[in-house]
């Protein structure tokens, strides 16, 4: 079983805990180092929790976000959150890895739903019928199949080659709705089915790149089980007009009891 980054930074630790009590010697300031960034789109980002920090701008990243959560859980002695609302995979690229280098020990990454047409394949859904919905994600999973693991690979070929020695989690999507569900008005169960098809679809293909590459894939789908939108306990918002952005993304709870663990589980 491979050992994860922070478990050998635990055990450094402990080895020099240990050392320094029985007298052999202070450790080294490298063994405490331990450098974690965060890139990605808004679901690392934290579009719907809440809090976004000013200084961010439309990259609406917060303190509320899976990744500042466990930053300020386990301190590591570097954090840099590049996470942007919007990003693509050519984003990520241009704009989000100047902090990787070789000291960088945790890579975390949600990329690729925008590449995919997230928001045209929702708002194709949401005012066109069942047919155009099923149509559009169609036309998503093409994309999923021609372009994407290419677009993929340059950014996971770069963050290896940026940050070698770090332990690079990938984390999926969540399924949006519980099919059968509690919502009465809304979209049809068709449309709903075609989008939690997608979502399945996506991860499937960020799973096998991230294998291909020898990173670690992290799935939310059972983290967000009996969480979906319809199933009367929401970690997703709802179509929501008043913020439209904030619609389909994970909620402040989303966050801290979905994505959270399921990374730490993974790190």
């Amino acid at each position: 079983m491979r050992l994860s980054r922070f478990a050998a930074l635990t055990s450094s630790l402990l080895l020099a805990a240990g050392a320094a009590l029985f007298g052999a010697g202070q450790a080294s300031a490298a063994q405490a180092d331990f450098g974690y960034v965060a890139l990605g789109d808004s679901y690392s980002s934290g579009v719907g929790s809440g809090n976004y920090d000013s200084s961010s701008g439309d990259c609406k990243r917060t303190s509320r976000a899976y990744p500042a959560l466990w930053a300020a859980a386990h301190t590591p002695q570097s954090f840099a959150f590049t996470a942007c609302s919007g990003a693509r995979t050519d984003d990520v690229l241009a704009n989000q890895l100047a902090p990787l280098n070789t000291g960088t020990d945790l890579v975390s990454l949600t990329v690729g739903g925008n590449d995919a047409g997230f928001s045209d394949v929702m708002t194709t859904c949401v005012l066109q019928s069942d047919s155009s919905c099923i149509n559009r994600v169609n036309q998503a999973k093409a994309y999923v199949d021609s372009t994407l693991p290419g677009k993929l690979d340059s950014v996971y070929n770069a963050v290896g080659s940026r940050a070698p020695n770090a332990h690079v989690v990938i984390i999926g999507y969540p399924r949006f709705y519980k099919l059968g569900g509690s919502c009465i008005a809304g979209l049809s169960e068709a449309k709903r089915s075609a989008i939690d098809g997608a979502a399945d679809y996506l991860n499937a293909a960020l799973a096998k790149r991230a294998a291909n590459h020898g990173f670690t894939f992290a799935s939310v789908t059972s983290a967000f089980t009996g969480h979906e939108i319809c199933s009367g306990n929401e970690w997703l918002h709802s179509l929501n007009w008043a913020n439209i952005g904030e619609s389909y993304h994970p909620t402040a709870t989303g966050q801290s009891s979905g994505y959270l663990p399921v990374f730490t589980n993974a790190a």
